[in-house]
C-alpha cells in the first residue's frame, strides 16, 4: 500500500475534505475523542501555567506588606482569600474562615481586596485598606462582612464610625497610592492564576475557587502544612 503521504499528494484538496468528512460520517466518536484530547492538553497546560505561577508568585501572594494579614503573622500556613464585600458568597464564608482561625493559632490570612461587583464595592475595599492606617482593618472587615444589604458609601461611612474610625482621615487614606497598588496585584494575580469570582483562595499549592466549608479549609491546610514537613 502507498504511503499516506504519497496518496494525498496525489488527490486533490476538495477529496481529501471529503474523504475526511466520510471518515468522520461513518465514526463520529473520533470527534468526541479528539475534543477530548484537546480539552485536557488545554486543562494539563492550564496547571502547569498556574503551578508556574505559584512558584513564581510565592512571596507577592503570602508576604506582600500591602495586604492585610490576620490570625497569626508568624503562622506555619498562610490562606490567602480574594473576596468582595458585596459578594454573598464572601460573607456566607465569613464564619467557616473565621472559626477555623480561631481553632488553629498557626494560621496566617492573607486578604487581597478585589472589587469587582461595582462602585460600592470599590469604596468598602478602599475605605478597608485606609482603616490599616488606624489600626483597625480586622475589626472594620468582619462589621462590613456582616451588613445587610449592599456595601456602598453610605453604609461603609456608617460602619467607619460605628466601630471609631476618623472617617475624616480615612477619606484621605482612602487615595493613598498604595490603595490603587493594592488593587492592581490583586488583578494581576487573579489573571494568572486563573480565577474569576469570589471568593477565591490559595492555600499553599491549592486553588479554591467559591464558597467553601470550614471542614473543607482544614483539609487544605492540613495538605499545605504537610507538604511542608
Amino acid at each position: 500500500m502507498a504511503p499516506v503521504a504519497a496518496i494525498s499528494g496525489e488527490l486533490s484538496e476538495d477529496r481529501v475534505r471529503e474523504l475526511v468528512l466520510e471518515t468522520i460520517r461513518e465514526n463520529p466518536e473520533i470527534v468526541y475523542e479528539a475534543v477530548a484530547i484537546l480539552e485536557k492538553r488545554q486543562a494539563d497546560a492550564l496547571e502547569i501555567a498556574k503551578k508556574e505561577v505559584l512558584s513564581s508568585q510565592r512571596d507577592l501572594l503570602e508576604r506582600d506588606p500591602n495586604a492585610p494579614v490576620l490570625g497569626n503573622p508568624e503562622g506555619d500556613v498562610t490562606i490567602v482569600e480574594f473576596f468582595d464585600y458585596n459578594c454573598p458568597y464572601c460573607r456566607r464564608v465569613k464564619p467557616e474562615v473565621k472559626a477555623v482561625i480561631e481553632a488553629d493559632p498557626n494560621i496566617r490570612l492573607v486578604y487581597r481586596e478585589w472589587p469587582i461587583l461595582g462602585e460600592g464595592s470599590v469604596f468598602a475595599a478602599k475605605a478597608a485598606l485606609a482603616a490599616r492606617k488606624q489600626g483597625k482593618y480586622a475589626e472594620f472587615h468582619w462589621a462590613m462582612m456582616g451588613i445587610k444589604g449592599r456595601a456602598n458609601e453610605i453604609s461603609v461611612l456608617r460602619v467607619a464610625a460605628e466601630i471609631g474610625l476618623d472617617v475624616e482621615k480615612l477619606r484621605k487614606d482612602m487615595e493613598a497610592p498604595e490603595v490603587q497598588e493594592h488593587f492592581e496585584t490583586s488583578m494581576r494575580l487573579t489573571r494568572a492564576l486563573g480565577f474569576n469570582g469570589t471568593p477565591s483562595f490559595v492555600i499553599g499549592d491549592n486553588l479554591v475557587a467559591g464558597f467553601v466549608e470550614r471542614s473543607e479549609l482544614a483539609k487544605r491546610i492540613t495538605e499545605a502544612r504537610n507538604a511542608e514537613d
